[in-house]
């Protein structure tokens, strides 16, 4: 008998999209931006910071706005220029409207600056007409300041509902070597999920893999991100987004284990007992969410 998710512990854990894969592409390249929607990320981001050079921003500007009019079957999200920059406010006035669906923010430090972020988009929608709040804004946190300062980022009531983690950025301004088994990103990936699950956000997003090349890298780091607790991975290349969203995807014998315990859980509280041996593992509540979880994050992904 299979059993369909319905929540047992009111504590379940941090709350899971479905959004294993964010590829970036510069917005300034047209044929790239309009390939983005159809890759097969979750998230497609056009990007108007770091892949654009200074005297192409108001042309990529414009060029956001009309690739977020084309047809697509994934999310759109933009990725704004810092917001103490002189480019930010003409990037969210620039892309803001029905079809935008986030705004990556860079380089966040505090509270502050995201809270200014918040009030901006929400001005904009209501010009523009549309939820007030229904446009996400996913902070990336890529400095040893906004890492310091994550706890009152994650807490000071802004509407984002996951953060990001930028490894490039933050391995520069920290003066550390980006090695290839990323042991030096231990604690911030750490404080990160750490973070995002006590203040109620979702599982934060990893940081980029560089070495284009090596596929098996990208696996093992996407893998790593996935056993520290994040639920996907920021790509910079087409060819990444099938294997960050194979690495994010339960597989299908941890589908059908997973079921196996909720199965045989199930039958066993019915008899009056909340501990179990499923396949020689002991199961109690916790494995037991936990299968729950990869169900409910297997059916949202269908």
């Amino acid at each position: 008998m299979s059993v369909e998710f319905v929540p047992a512990d009111p504590n379940n854990g941090a709350s899971m999209s479905s959004f294993r894969s964010f590829l970036f592409t510069p917005a300034n390249h047209v044929r790239h931006a309009e390939k983005v929607f159809t890759i097969g990320a979750d998230v497609a981001i056009l990007d108007l910071e770091d892949a654009v050079a200074v005297n192409e921003k108001k042309e990529a500007r414009n060029k956001a706005a009309e690739a977020l009019q084309r047809p697509r079957c994934c999310q759109a999200y933009v990725r704004v220029n810092a917001m103490d920059t002189e480019f930010c406010l003409d990037d969210l006035e620039g892309v803001v409207g029905p079809a935008l669906d986030g705004v990556m923010l860079p380089k966040v430090e505090s509270a502050a600056s995201l809270l200014a972020a918040d009030w901006i988009l929400t001005q904009l929608e209501r010009r523009a007409g549309i939820t007030i709040g229904s446009i996400d804004l996913l902070p990336i946190i890529e400095t040893g300041a906004g890492l310091m300062a994550l706890e009152e980022i994650a807490k000071c009531g802004s509407r984002i509902r996951r953060l990001a983690f930028g490894a490039g950025d933050f391995t520069f301004d920290m003066n550390m070597i980006w090695t290839a088994d990323e042991r030096e990103l231990d604690y911030a990936r750490s404080r990160l999920v750490a973070l995002s699950r006590a203040t109620g956000l979702e599982a934060p997003i990893d940081t980029i893999w560089v070495d284009i090349p090596n596929l098996d890298g990208l696996r093992a780091s996407a893998e790593t991100a996935l056993q520290m607790g994040f639920q996907g991975k920021l790509c910079i290349h087409p060819t990444q987004v099938p294997v960050v969203n194979d690495a994010f995807t339960p597989s299908d014998e941890a589908v059908a284990y997973a079921r196996k315990v909720v199965d045989a859980f199930t039958e066993a509280e019915a008899a009056g007992s909340a501990a179990l041996l499923v396949d020689g593992k002991f199961i109690d509540y916790p494995f037991v969410y936990r299968a729950q979880r990869t169900l409910k994050m297997v059916k949202d992904m269908a």
